[in-house]
């Protein structure tokens, strides 16, 4: 495991320092040293940020010393967590991106934290049958609706006021919408809008092939080729680059966007929901990820017990707000939604309000298989090759022809 860590921070204070060999018998004397996993990285100053977190939990908690180990990459954090399982030689703390939960759990590799913190003070987390996975750190990677004030001052609130304000605003150099029409992730939320959804209730199952996936796929056929509101090829850079250049009045992107486009528009920036569809009266839920505390599974109840209380730290209200205040990170905590700058801020609020009606996105590994299903079939539907209704077929049968290749 130490071999493939590639970067170690230590913050141990010279008097806590405790070398690995003598855990045990610190653990003897009523001290615990544990190890944590971290995605985060010192461009943004997210990782500076934790580090005088553990430094501060630990003037606080002199019993427990806290080794931070800082991974690359969100995926080598994946890939080593897995491999060092397969050794024995877990970390006793993950702080890591949701999408980890789906091949840990697949793996049994994390344990659950129903018993670990009250799961009802949180946002919606990775949760199965048999318990739920993860605690939340921070929420979002939400899609939402992005608005250029100068262009529009009223951002419609349904869609037919966004296709009949689209309509007014596309001229030949000028797009009412523009988003990533290449990804299913920018089509799941109009699916959710049509009271669709990929899975049936197990989790597992697809639901591709339904009437609301067949109006979800005519809907933005229709943005398309029959309004014309979107361009008629449009990638995410594609977006991107006309909303910048002020070529599109309104841009379906996520939060990771808002910091540049507030650089570039500042105060002509506006943040809301996608439209309700008209015809549902629904709200297009759009998935929604994070930032997760994880247990590895079969770490001893000294490091357990030290891990929880680590986690009750970093999930206090004070060490919310400063995520929110210092990243424009929305909470895991629900109370610290009241955190002066998400009320100040039209961004923030804007992007707290689309969260309200998001869905955390399945972590499965059945997903990838959904994924794979939809993307083909859509392109295909707006291209006008095919029928929405014969392209939901298709998406069904092969979801259901990967799910059981990776059986």
């Amino acid at each position: 495991m130490k071999k493939a860590i590639l970067f170690i921070l230590t913050v141990l204070m010279s008097f806590q320092f405790l070398s690995a060999n003598s855990n045990t018998e610190a653990a003897s004397d009523g001290n615990v040293s544990i190890e944590m996993w971290t995605k985060e990285g010192d461009a943004d100053g997210t990782l500076q940020w934790t580090m005088a977190l553990i430094e501060q939990f630990m003037a606080e908690n002199p019993t427990i010393t806290v080794e931070v180990v800082k991974k690359t990459t969100v995926d080598e954090l994946r890939e080593d967590f897995q491999t060092a399982s397969l050794a024995g030689e877990t970390p006793d703390l993950l702080w890591t991106v949701s999408d980890h939960a789906g091949p840990f759990l697949t793996a049994d590799l994390i344990q659950s934290v129903d018993g670990l913190v009250d799961l009802s003070k949180f946002v919606e987390t990775v949760t199965t049958a048999e318990g739920s996975w993860a605690v939340p750190m921070s929420s979002g990677n939400h899609l939402m609706l992005i608005y250029n004030k100068d262009l529009i001052q009223t951002p419609p609130t349904t869609t037919d006021e966004l296709i009949a304000m689209g309509t007014e605003l596309t001229t030949d150099d000028m797009y009412g919408l523009v988003y990533n029409q290449t990804e299913p992730f920018w089509f799941v939320p109009w699916l959710g809008g049509f009271n669709g959804k990929v899975f049936a209730a197990d989790g597992v199952t697809p639901t591709l092939n339904t009437k609301e996936m067949v109006n979800a796929l005519q809907f933005v056929s229709d943005l398309k080729n029959k309004y014309a509101i979107v361009p008629q090829e449009c990638d995410y850079n594609a977006a991107d680059t006309l909303f910048k250049e002020g070529k599109a009045a309104m841009i379906i992107n996520g939060d990771w966007s808002l910091g540049d486009y507030e650089k570039l528009f500042g105060d002509k920036l506006g943040v809301t929901r996608i439209p309700m569809v008209s015809a549902t009266k629904k709200w297009p839920a759009p998935y929604t990820a994070g930032i997760y505390l994880m247990v590895p599974k079969d770490i001893d109840a000294a490091k357990a017990k030290a891990a929880a209380k680590l986690i009750e730290f970093f999930t206090s209200k004070d060490v919310q707000y400063s995520q929110v205040n210092d990243f424009n990170r929305l909470p895991g905590l629900k109370a610290a939604y009241d955190a002066p700058k998400i009320k100040e801020s039209s961004i923030l609020k804007g992007s707290s309000y689309q969260l309200e009606v998001g869905t955390p996105m399945p972590t499965v590994l059945e997903m990838r298989a959904v994924w794979d299903g939809i993307k083909p079939e859509l392109a295909q539907v707006l291209a006008g090759n095919i029928s929405p209704a014969d392209a939901a077929e298709l998406m069904q049968e092969s979801a259901v022809a990967g799910i059981a290749a990776q059986q």
